[in-house]
């Protein structure tokens, strides 16, 4: 049973340390990859999946964004304004729950970025995401093969796509690439204020509805400065 997510959180409200100085005075979404602000990369990936609502949370540097997307038509952008508090990765979804409304969404990070291969993610991901059986569906892109990208993983990633989380100290052959599919129901009970998504993945994994689909393609992490050229070369090369 598939789902076909017509809303999504794109979580843009970081303060994208890591960046600087390009983000000295600039909002890290808006740093352009390839001639086109990471953020447009995924609001069109979201047009491209037919997605009408994209919810976007603000907080550094909020005037910029909110002044980007004000003319966005395809998703259509709302604004969830959070520059008067800090609600980390978690609090940002329950905050913008009664924009998403009932049924599954998609949550991208505004930073993320990959090359489709021959069918999309977006797609792939709706398709994969049964509702009886999961409450989260995680792209995942193996580390081996992606750009910019040195860590130890995140997940290990069973046959059927159940994910267990990484170890102290071990290295697993995935990690989460930026992008998912989410059930609302799962944040009834979630706390208000600052906490971080992973609690709701590790939720959902004690429950076995943690899953995770394989990135067809390449994904690009863009956590630097210098990783922002090796990302270019990358997407304009696929393009050519």
């Amino acid at each position: 049973m598939s789902v076909h997510p017509s809303k999504a959180m794109v979580l843009a409200a970081g303060f994208g340390l890591r960046m600087r100085p390009l983000t000295d005075h600039m909002p890290k979404p808006l740093v352009a990859v390839a001639g086109k602000p990471l953020l447009d990369h995924v609001l069109d990936r979201l047009a491209d999946a037919d997605v009408a609502e994209a919810v976007v949370n603000v907080h550094y540097l909020p005037d910029q964004i909110i002044d980007h997307t004000a003319g966005r038509a395809h998703p259509r952008v709302i604004i969830s304004d959070e520059r008067d508090v800090v609600l980390g990765t978690g609090g940002a979804v329950v905050k913008a729950l009664p924009l998403l409304g009932d049924a599954p969404f998609y949550h991208l990070n505004a930073d993320t970025l990959w090359i489709d291969g021959v069918r999309p993610n977006l797609a792939r991901l709706a398709d994969a995401f049964d509702p009886a059986r999961m409450d989260i569906l995680l792209l995942m892109a193996p580390t081996a093969g992606s750009i910019g990208y040195a860590g130890k993983g995140d997940f290990a990633m069973a046959a059927d796509g159940t994910l267990r989380k990484r170890k102290e100290n071990e290295v697993t052959p995935f990690v989460y690439a930026g992008a998912a599919i989410m059930q609302p129901a799962i944040f009834k009970d979630a706390p208000h204020g600052e906490f971080s998504l992973t609690r709701m993945f590790d939720s959902a994994a004690a429950q076995q509805r943690l899953f995770g689909l394989r990135l067809d393609g390449v994904w690009m992490h863009v956590g630097t400065p210098d990783a922002v050229a090796a990302a270019e070369r990358a997407y304009l090369a696929s393009v050519a």
